[in-house]
Formats: C-alpha cells, sequence, structure tokens
C-alpha cells in the first residue's frame, strides 16, 4: 500500500458535494455496560479504571457473570470511539457515516440497525462465521470504568473495507488511535487517511488512550506533523506526546505541526488552538455518573459545530456541553438529544 503521507492531494470536491460532515473510521464494538460495587472488577481479576483487551473465552466468562448477578442493570448498545462520536454528529443535526466491521450475528445486526436508527450510514457488511466485537464497561460508584474489550470482527477491518466514495463526500474524516494496535486495522486507517488527503476531506485524528500514544508515538508524530488537520487528545495524553506538562505548552507543541488542536481537561473544561490563537474553553458543571462517552461527545461537538458554520469557540461550547451532559447518565448515547433551542442558547444565536 502506498503511503498517505506522501499522498498527492486531488482537486478537491465543492462544498455542495460533500454530503456527509463527517466519515468515522473505528473499532465496531457492541457496549455492554453494568453499574456495579467496588469489588467486582478485581473480584472477576482485572484491575479497576483500567481498559484491558481480552479473547472470546475471557469475555463469555464475564458476560455470563454480568448476565447471573447483575442482568437487569446490563444496557447493551453500538459503540466503539469513532461510533460514538458519529452517532453523536447525527444527534446533532449533522450527517455522519461509520466504517467498522461486524459478524452477521445477533449483536452485529443489533449494531448495525442501531446505527442507522441513529442517522448514522454503516458503509461496511457485516461478515459470517465471525462475533462481533464486544467492550464490557463496568461502572462502579465512583463513575470509574474498567472495560475488558474483545475485538473479535472489528480486528479485521483493512483498507479494502473503506469506501473511496464516501471518504471523497465527506468534509472530515475521523480515525481513531485505537485502530493502530492492529496491522489490518491500522492498514484501514492509513487508508482512509491516503484517501482523504487525495479527494481534499480534512483529517481529524484522536489519540484514543495514553497507552496507545506510549506505543505509537513515533508515527503519531507523524501524523501530527503536516498530515492531520485537526488532533483531538485529552491532558494525559497530550502530555505523552510532547513531553511538556502544562496544557498550554503541549498545545502550541502540537500546533506548532497541527493547524487545528483540541485538547481536553475533564472537568476544568478544554483548551482549542487554531490559527495562532489559544481559545479556553469551560467546563459545564454535572454530577459525574458514568463517563464513558464524554471525549467521544465532545468531538461530536466540535465536528458538527465547524462544518455547520459554528465559530470554534461556538463548537467548544457545545462540546463541552455535550460531554458534561452525557457523563452525567448512564452510557455514550444522549437520552436527551439536544434541541435546535438549545443549542442556539448555547452558542449565543
Amino acid at each position: 500500500m502506498s503511503n498517505p503521507l506522501a499522498a498527492t492531494a486531488a482537486t478537491p470536491a465543492s462544498a455542495a458535494d460533500r454530503r456527509l460532515d463527517v466519515f468515522a473510521v473505528g473499532n465496531a464494538l457492541v457496549d455492554v455496560q453494568a453499574q456495579v460495587p467496588d469489588d467486582v472488577p478485581a473480584g472477576i481479576g482485572f484491575e479497576k479504571g483500567v481498559m484491558t483487551l481480552v479473547d472470546d473465552s475471557a469475555q463469555a466468562k464475564v458476560l455470563e457473570v454480568l448476565h447471573e448477578q447483575f442482568a437487569a442493570e446490563l444496557h447493551r448498545a453500538p459503540g466503539g470511539s469513532a461510533a460514538n462520536t458519529a452517532i453523536g454528529v447525527a444527534g446533532f443535526g449533522g450527517t455522519a457515516a461509520f466504517a467498522g466491521k461486524t459478524a452477521d450475528d445477533e449483536l452485529g445486526t443489533l449494531y448495525n440497525d442501531s446505527l442507522r436508527k441513529l442517522g448514522v450510514e454503516p458503509s461496511v457488511e457485516p461478515i459470517p462465521g465471525a462475533q462481533t466485537g464486544t467492550s464490557v464497561i463496568l461502572i462502579t460508584p465512583d463513575a470509574e470504568r474498567t472495560m475488558l474489550t474483545n475485538l473479535a470482527a472489528s480486528a479485521t477491518l483493512d483498507g479494502d473495507n473503506i469506501s473511496e466514495t464516501a471518504i471523497q463526500s465527506a468534509k472530515y474524516l475521523y480515525v481513531e488511535g485505537y485502530l493502530f494496535t492492529g496491522e489490518a486495522t491500522r492498514e484501514a486507517a492509513l487508508r482512509a487517511i491516503e484517501l482523504a488527503k487525495a479527494s481534499g476531506t480534512k483529517v481529524a485524528f484522536t489519540m484514543s488512550d495514553p497507552f496507545v500514544v506510549a506505543g505509537f508515538k513515533e508515527e503519531f508524530a507523524k501524523l501530527v506533523a503536516g498530515t492531520a488537520d485537526l488532533v483531538f487528545s485529552n491532558l494525559e495524553e497530550a502530555q505523552a506526546m510532547t513531553g511538556e506538562e502544562d496544557a498550554m505548552a503541549c498545545a502550541a507543541a502540537m500546533h506548532e505541526q497541527c493547524d487545528e488542536v483540541v485538547i481536553t481537561l475533564g472537568e476544568n473544561g478544554s483548551l482549542l488552538m487554531v490559527d495562532g490563537e489559544a481559545i479556553a474553553i469551560d467546563g459545564v458543571p454535572c454530577e459525574a455518573v458514568d463517563t464513558t462517552g464524554a471525549g467521544d461527545l465532545y468531538a461530536a461537538g466540535i465536528l458538527y459545530g465547524i462544518t455547520n458554520g459554528l465559530t470554534w469557540e461556538q463548537a467548544g461550547n457545545l462540546a463541552s456541553h455535550a460531554s458534561s451532559r452525557v457523563v452525567s447518565q448512564m452510557g455514550p448515547r444522549l437520552s436527551e438529544p439536544f434541541t435546535k433551542a438549545e443549542i442556539d442558547a448555547i452558542i449565543g444565536g
């Protein structure tokens, strides 16, 4: 496969031809969430607050325990970081499609049917003879998440599954850093970036997790330096990437190489750096119940805003309200989408 860093941009499509605000690429995982007592993660053999990759057998045992002990509290929904963001964009009234691989099984049908109902176009056909990936999310009373992820079919997404037509019709490609942990999914990410650069579609990249940054820092540095147009990270990821401690120093270091930089700061809000200007966005106070999807919904607010005529400050404020609302409830889906009146009030419209 050719190197996306060397791809030559073709003549960009006109704005009228770009029917999608965002084309997202990521792991297709059904989130299985349960609120559990504080001692459950350790009790089933996992470190609390950490994301762990598990195989089919281990995940089956965990699901068996959850069904036996917490059946009433289990909640299943389409998930995966990039899919959450695509769903968020659609929820604001934008247009989005998603490339992620599921299996031709009950969970795969649930996943793709749910995406369509939520306004997101699935762009990859399910595969037979496999299992759809799952992410078991154990939420303790302190709102801490322990994530057990079985990639299953999602790990087979590759470059052949990326739709050139969809990318050409999108304003932004959104790629999750988790894809770089697998050979096939890394190929899918790089192929998507290559096609985006060739068609004039902007590239947004999220670093996903500090452990991913640690494992792929050199490759991520190449993405930040001249390939990605927009980079999302939280403070810990930005610190790991730049070696700086202060949020402003992290943003400035990345902005030297990337036009649009977003660093989320938890309850302290976020920091945007665009065109040499630093824009501080206040956090929105809330009582945290479940932090699943906070960063994903924040990215959705930014991407929806900048593809639908909002200023960066307006987009940041919308994103801040979105992430606050989603952590105030269970699950990565907003139980009550933002109304147009609410959006107008947030952005000062």
